[in-house]
């Protein structure tokens, strides 16, 4: 048990706390706006950014409207996806952990509104960009995190070789 613990720990801390934000923030808006309706908290830049109380019924972006049931499923296949990958990651890759993380509790967040609402509060809109959530900017800053990982280890890989020469696989 105290293995699990420690390999999963960062998992279900850095889950919980965006599933908390996510869910506060989207109960927060769903008490204060009306549905469609918006507030600019920074005069100085207008309506650039702004939150908007909206349903999305859909997938990322208002992609695949009312197709809950099926969007439920994919939503726990990648969250189990991500669980049982994030059980390959050694102890120390700490980033890409953390990016696992990250996109675990964006999945479990829009899940909860989805299984609970039949529908997923967005409510964050910058500009033209699709209104999004906490969820959604977590898993969006999960995906980069794993990315730069990839780079990072793909760079001290290609270094870490000293038997391949220069210019030996071009």
């Amino acid at each position: 048990m105290k293995k699990f613990l420690k390999h999963n720990g960062l998992l279900f801390l850095i889950a919980a706390a965006v599933i908390v934000a996510d869910q506060i923030s989207k109960t927060l808006v769903r008490q204060n706006l009306a549905l469609g309706e918006a507030w600019a908290p920074i005069p100085a830049i207008g309506d650039f950014l702004r939150f908007l109380y909206w349903q999305n019924r859909g997938a990322a972006f208002g992609t695949l409207q009312n197709a809950g049931s099926i969007l439920a499923v994919v939503r726990i296949a990648i969250a189990i996806f991500i669980i049982v990958f994030y059980q390959k990651a050694e102890i120390r890759d700490t980033l890409m952990k953390v990016a696992l993380s990250m996109m675990f509790g964006g999945a479990l967040g829009n899940l909860v509104d989805q299984f609970s609402l039949g529908f997923v509060t967005d409510f964050i809109a910058v500009g033209r960009f699709p209104i999004f959530n906490i969820a959604d900017s977590s898993v969006t800053i999960g995906v980069g995190l794993m990315l730069l990982d990839m780079l990072i280890k793909e760079k001290n890989g290609s270094k870490a070789d000293p038997e391949e020469k220069p210019g030996e696989n071009a």
